[in-house]
């Protein structure tokens, strides 16, 4: 296989670009509105959602720096709902004031460019932490479309990542951790994830999505939940026998948005990160 990369001269432009948008992003969060005192004490030094020279090289790019919510606003909205928050440097679903099966103020938020437009991923590996209440639920929604007249939710459109307690043998979780392909780490309603793979709501996980050339793997806690390929004959034999085969845009979208879902319970999100792959020419 060939596999297209970019010169170097490319890369170190692409350095001292993205690392003058992190400082001047970092600026517009943070600046001061008034002149510091003379002798201030340092800031405290961050654990989570850092980045560094070399990440930024390499193509990677921080969504959430745990101390601005500017990158996210509401999937079909211009504003990221008050229900999100920071806390301990975590993108925090605060699901105490339920409406619905969601939250009031809440709602499914989806990554923006700078001009306010969902910014779209085809070829990409993303990864993060999330962290999920007792009995929760929430999701990662991948390769969305954006069309709230046909698709009001961008699952209707988008893979889902499942975020999920399942409890324990001797402890409750979500209702979904009995229905098979509804668990943590499944791809939700088409592909079950191999058994503990998730820690205890509660616990951090980690997780990896990577899309290349139409082919999928997730992963949670290093453990590979699927690896499959993606908008083939099989894959629409498998949609048509999910509870997606009433949205005919679901799972068509080869380039699309990401999302964090709001299902009405508290989640926690931080470290996360993206990085766009090269595409794959075929060896003919």
């Amino acid at each position: 296989m060939k596999i297209f990369s970019n010169t170097l001269e490319v890369k170190s432009t692409l350095k001292h670009l993205l690392l003058t948008a992190v400082a001047l992003f970092a600026a517009a969060c943070s600046a001061p509105t008034e002149a510091p005192a003379e002798e201030t004490a340092a800031a405290p030094e961050k654990l989570h959602n850092n980045i560094t020279e070399v990440e930024i090289i390499d193509g990677w790019e921080l969504l959430f720096d745990g101390q601005c919510l500017g990158n996210f606003r509401k999937y079909g909205d211009t504003v990221i709902g008050k229900a999100w928050v920071i806390e301990d440097e975590a993108l925090h679903l605060d699901a105490r004031n339920k409406e619905d099966w969601q939250t009031n103020g809440g709602g499914d938020i989806v990554y923006q460019d700078f001009d306010g437009s969902i910014r779209g991923f085809e070829n990409f590996h993303f990864k993060g932490e999330w962290k999920i209440s007792e009995r929760g639920n929430s999701g990662i929604i991948y390769l969305i479309h954006e069309d709230t007249e046909q698709y009001p939710y961008c699952w209707m459109t988008g893979l889902e990542m499942q975020v999920l307690d399942n409890g324990t043998d001797s402890t409750e979780g979500h209702p979904d951790a009995a229905i098979h392909k509804h668990r943590a780490g499944d791809l939700y309603d088409i592909n079950a994830a191999p058994e503990g793979a998730a820690k205890l709501a509660g616990e951090w996980n980690q997780f990896e999505i990577i899309v290349q050339n139409g082919h999928l793997t997730q992963k949670l806690n290093g453990v590979v939940t699927v690896d499959r390929d993606l908008f083939d004959d099989a894959w629409r034999t498998d949609v048509a026998a999910s509870k997606f085969h009433e949205f005919p845009g679901y799972g068509t979208y080869r380039k699309g948005g990401i999302a964090l879902q709001d299902h009405g319970d508290d989640v926690w999100y931080r470290n996360l990160k993206i990085k766009e792959l090269p595409a794959v020419e075929a060896d003919e």
